[in-house]
């Protein structure tokens, strides 16, 4: 990979994570409020929908940047990207590149989404309230509760999604005699992020309810956590926010890895 296909990469994935965490942010509280200890009314419902969004305009340029930049290096290194590579080779590079990337963009994305999060569900303190408040009463290590269960919700999920991501464009490349467009790139991502979505969802209410825990808080770990929402909500409490999690994510594969493919081939 040399360094216009970095900068490309870079400034690519910056964007599209930009453009896809403002525009469905409101999305996202609902499908966090819906999964929170509290209940959705409890946690806020419908009221101060934007509550927590000046984490997320802070975070989310460096965190895409940062998954697309492990993501395409990885995939350059090991021959992913070439049309040459073995059919039973690709998918192979494709879930190491998204599992390394996701590991690296987690550094960034946990500390943004704690405090999200926590605003979402306390919408009368601000951002910068909530960061305060994490930082005094529980340190760095606050900021990076639920790291190994975003990063084990994360990484299952880009094993879906981008693996099948590049299935279908290369499916659609190949039925059209040429390289697909950036708008069948976005489609493409929309029925991979739909698919990864449903099938991660536990992982998801997981992370959620460990993110939203204070500290001391015993029921720390994700296998604890799913048998606890298993033993007091069932199969419901497990697929909780399920709805609203496709369908951001489907719209936010659609919106992300378009905008991703458009900005970077307009830079290249």
């Amino acid at each position: 990979m040399d360094r216009r296909e970095f900068v490309a990469s870079l400034v690519a994935g910056g964007c599209a994570g930009m453009c896809v965490d403002l525009i469905l942010f409101p999305l996202d509280t609902i499908k966090t409020r819906l999964q929170s200890q509290q209940g959705f009314y409890k946690a806020g419902g419908f009221r101060s929908i934007y509550a927590g969004v000046p984490s997320v305009a802070i975070g989310s340029f460096p965190n895409a940047a940062a998954f697309f930049v492990t993501y395409d290096c990885t995939k350059s290194l090991f021959g992913g990207g070439r049309q040459t590579a073995a059919p039973h080779v690709a998918p192979v590079i494709h879930m190491l590149a998204a599992s390394l990337a996701e590991v690296v963009a987690c550094l960034i994305r946990v500390p943004t989404e704690v405090v999200k999060q926590r605003t979402q569900t306390c919408a009368s303190s601000t951002s910068y309230q909530v960061l305060l408040a994490t930082l005094r009463e529980e340190g760095i290590r606050g900021l990076y509760r639920g790291y190994m269960s975003t990063v084990f919700r994360e990484i299952p999920f880009s094993l879906v999604q981008f693996p099948l991501w590049e299935y279908l464009k290369t499916l659609w490349s190949r039925k059209q005699g040429h390289t697909v467009y950036s708008w069948q790139s976005a489609v493409c991502g929309a029925f991979a992020g739909a698919t990864a979505a449903f099938l991660t969802t536990p992982l998801d209410v997981a992370k959620t309810r460990i993110m939203l825990a204070k500290t001391g808080t015993s029921t720390v770990s994700i296998p604890l956590v799913l048998c606890e929402v298993w033993r007091s909500r069932g199969l419901t409490g497990l697929f909780a926010g399920s709805v609203p999690r496709m369908t951001g994510i489907s719209v936010g594969g659609f919106i992300f890895l378009g905008a991703y493919e458009k900005v970077r081939h307009t830079l290249l």
